[in-house]
């Protein structure tokens, strides 16, 4: 046994439990189900009190930011306890995009115009989202590069950048380096996206202005570290939504009557749910091996971070279609939460990577032949 598993740790410390709850308070005060639903089918889901208590009043925005830059200077362990959170109440605020995929990318460019927008990051001042594709998986090739047509005039076009509308700087990776841009002077298209929670928009550029925060070759080491580091947490909110989907759905099983007995007294009912329940008490251990190995820098990280992804991507999935079908008639409708956990599940399970690719990666790192 190498030393970074001897020293994998699963527990959540008492920090973490303080931070879950002081999330979860908020959530609960203003991410109620009813509140989700009505603001995606507003057209504008992001919320942006919460996202400003969040982000400031509690500072998980700046959790991943070194404490020299305004930032709290904790790991990925604490980021992951926050997302699980916002995958318990599928919150519509752009954290997975801006304070963790986009933090990960200015860490990584280490020079002092990358180190104000942090500071901005860290204070809440600015949501910063990178121009890539939601589907853009960490070990695949990055796209094309959009073009800086001289002085960093960018032209290009981006699809499936998840959170832009919510956006005040875009990060942009072009063919001479990584560009901060102002979303105000990129033109973005809508898109109908399968999770309304989580907006998609196509960015185009057009001799747009950016400030240069890096050269190309840092540009591409910086993204390529933070989609691993965003893969591995996510996996930490599909936790969070397997969870809300279990819990939820026990409890309708147990008040739900029929033949005058509980439903979840049949047999076949219990035996879907203890199947259930290994599968996320399995995906908890997944997700925060994850995040520990990302916390540490452990060499297993990539491996450790593609297992994670593998596996919890089809238990937030079957959690979520579970939870649709043991609730009946009414998992059916419009006003029930449990489609909103449905789609974000399965758009999580596209999300940087799909599940094909990381079990691929995983055969890649434990030099498993693909079949003939």
């Amino acid at each position: 046994m190498t030393a970074s598993r001897a020293s994998l740790d699963l527990l959540y410390s008492d920090t973490e439990e303080e931070l879950r709850s002081a999330v979860r308070a908020l959530l609960a005060d203003h991410c109620a189900p009813a509140t989700v639903l009505a603001r995606a089918e507003s057209g504008r889901p992001h919320d942006p009190a919460l996202w400003r208590t969040l982000a400031s009043g509690i500072g998980a925005a700046g959790l991943l930011v070194p404490e020299k830059l305004g930032g709290a200077g904790a790991s990925h362990r604490e980021a992951a306890v926050v997302l699980e959170e916002l995958g318990r109440a599928v919150a519509p605020v752009p954290y997975l995009t801006g304070c963790v995929l986009a933090t990960e990318i200015l860490l990584g460019c280490d020079t002092p115009e990358a180190a104000d927008l942090l500071r901005a990051l860290a204070a809440g001042q600015q949501v910063c989202v990178p121009a890539l594709p939601l589907t853009q998986a960490p070990g695949a090739p990055l796209p094309q590069p959009l073009r800086d047509t001289g002085g960093g005039a960018l032209t290009g076009t981006v699809t499936s950048v998840a959170d832009a509308t919510a956006a005040d700087v875009l990060l942009v990776l072009a063919d001479t380096g990584l560009y901060a841009v102002p979303a105000a002077g990129a033109r973005l298209t809508g898109a109908v996206p399968l999770d309304l929670t989580r907006p998609l928009a196509t960015v185009t550029l057009d001799g747009t202005p950016g400030t240069r925060l890096a050269d190309a070759a840092t540009a591409r080491a910086a993204v390529a570290g933070a989609l691993l580091s965003g893969a591995g947490l996510l996996a930490s909110e599909q936790l969070g939504l397997a969870e809300w989907c279990l819990t939820e759905t026990v409890a309708h099983v147990r008040g739900r009557h029929q033949f005058n007995r509980p439903v979840g007294s049949f047999q076949a009912l219990k035996h879907r749910l203890a199947r259930l329940w290994l599968d996320v008490a399995s995906a908890r251990a997944a997700a925060r091996a994850a995040a520990d190995a990302l916390a540490t820098a452990s060499p297993d990280a990539p491996l450790t971070v593609a297992v994670a992804q593998a596996y919890c991507s089809g238990v937030a999935v079957r959690a979520a279609e579970e939870c649709v079908q043991l609730h009946g008639g009414i998992g059916m409708t419009w006003e029930h939460p449990a489609h909103l956990y449905l789609k974000r599940a399965k758009s999580d399970s596209l999300a940087l990577g799909t599940t094909g690719h990381h079990l691929g990666l995983v055969a890649d790192f434990a030099e498993l032949p693909a079949p003939d």
